[in-house]
């Protein structure tokens, strides 16, 4: 039996040993040859399969380099794209996943002296996302395949179709209004003219007064049937105002008897407004860039993350966001059955996730625990200033500073 043949112990042993990494300083990329040692390594270096390959090398030695660099560059973004698509990761963990691959192409052999050199590169020319931070190079892949952009600009065109239907609502909104402001004033001058009539009979109370008092009779008798009509359907704000008046029922006759009693028609033009948008803007999904959520999955309570609190960076396919948690920074992928809104302190800055005023920033105002709603203010868009009684607590979420 020959030296080291194949399955002497020797060449086992050498085989074993050849399937772990190596230092990079003993590895030869023109020959690519692994050397376990110095002495292995001198001893290869002064071969004659190695001169020939430093002769091709010393020939066009910029043109191989950058060969090398290329291989390593695209090699190292596609295992980014395989494996971290979509994350916020260490430059240092996808480097060791990448050279794990015996036969990957070495740093030493690249335009690049060392790792940061290269991560300051791929941010240059925008292929990643860098971020220096105490703990080291974290780095984001940016997606520019075909299919993603397709997605992209028709998630885009959706967006711009629904500010167009918005801007529609709104002008539709506006012309009823006015519509309703000038039918507002109709009433009033017949008000006024049955003010009149009531009181004139009063000074001719001695000639016909049989007449004058079935006359009022009659007039009475509507204004009574009015009252229970205030009591239909409750959208909004209808809940708390029928709360207040069961506890202060002196405020709700001082208001009846200076509005009037009824349900004016502007307040029936926004409400019934109000009930559209509530069905076109009330959607199965409520997660939001930007808003603080608490994560509920049992699942991470080992990893410790069960009901800490993050902020929601990226939402995917609508139902999944990318959470980076508060304390420890890091980034996970939870989908939102496993996650719960956050109400802060009174007076502090909240996004409506859901309903008829879905993306709009507002203030709290209050909070009714008994009934699990707030009340809040509208701060920006085409609503500033309205006020919301009665809002629940899922369909607002607390804002990121």
């Amino acid at each position: 039996m020959g030296k080291n043949e194949f399955l002497t112990p020797k060449a086992i042993a050498n085989r074993i040993k050849a399937k772990g990494l190596q230092k990079l300083r003993w590895y030869c990329q023109m020959c690519q040859k692994q050397c376990r040692d110095e002495n292995g390594f001198k001893c290869h270096c002064m071969s004659e399969g190695h001169q020939r390959q430093m002769q091709i090398f010393g020939q066009n030695p910029h043109r191989i380099v950058e060969g090398y660099s290329e291989e390593f560059e695209s090699s190292f973004l596609e295992h980014m794209k395989r494996s971290h698509r979509f994350s916020r990761i260490a430059a240092t963990v996808v480097y060791n996943e990448y050279i794990n691959d015996r036969h990957h192409v070495h740093m030493n052999s690249t335009q690049w002296a060392t790792l940061t050199e290269f991560v300051k590169y791929l941010g240059r020319t925008g292929k990643c996302k860098v971020e220096e931070t105490p703990k080291g190079w974290f780095i984001t892949y940016i997606d520019r395949d075909s299919e993603t952009l397709f997605k992209e600009r028709m998630k885009n065109k959706r967006i711009k179709a629904d500010m167009v239907e918005e801007e529609k609502q709104e002008k539709e909104i506006m012309k009823q209004i006015e519509k309703a402001a000038q039918l507002m004033q109709r009433p009033d001058t017949t008000e006024t003219d049955q003010a009149s009539e009531v009181e004139a009979p009063r000074e001719l109370n001695v000639e016909d007064g049989v007449k004058i008092g079935f006359s009022l009779g009659a007039s009475a008798k509507p204004v009574i049937k009015e009252k229970p009509e205030t009591s239909k359907k409750v959208v909004f704000d209808e809940v708390e105002e029928d709360k207040y008046e069961e506890r202060n029922p002196g405020n709700s006759l001082k208001r009846k008897e200076s509005g009037g009693g009824g349900k004016s028609t502007l307040e029936e033009l926004i409400r019934e407004e109000e009930k559209k948008k509530e069905k076109i803007n009330r959607k199965d999904y409520w997660l939001h860039e930007g808003i603080i959520v608490k994560v509920m999955s049992k699942a991470l309570a080992e990893k410790g993350y069960y009901k800490q609190k993050g902020v929601v960076r990226k939402v995917i396919d609508k139902y999944v966001g990318e959470i980076e948690m508060l304390e420890s920074k890091h980034v996970l992928r939870v989908d939102q059955e496993e996650l719960e809104t956050v109400i802060p302190q009174v007076g502090g800055r909240v996004k409506i996730v859901n309903g008829a005023y879905r993306g709009s920033i507002a203030k709290l105002l209050g909070v009714d625990t008994d009934h699990f709603c707030a009340k809040v203010q509208i701060e920006k868009g085409a609503y500033d200033g309205r006020v919301l009684k009665a809002v629940e607590y899922e369909d607002i979420c607390k804002i990121a500073q």
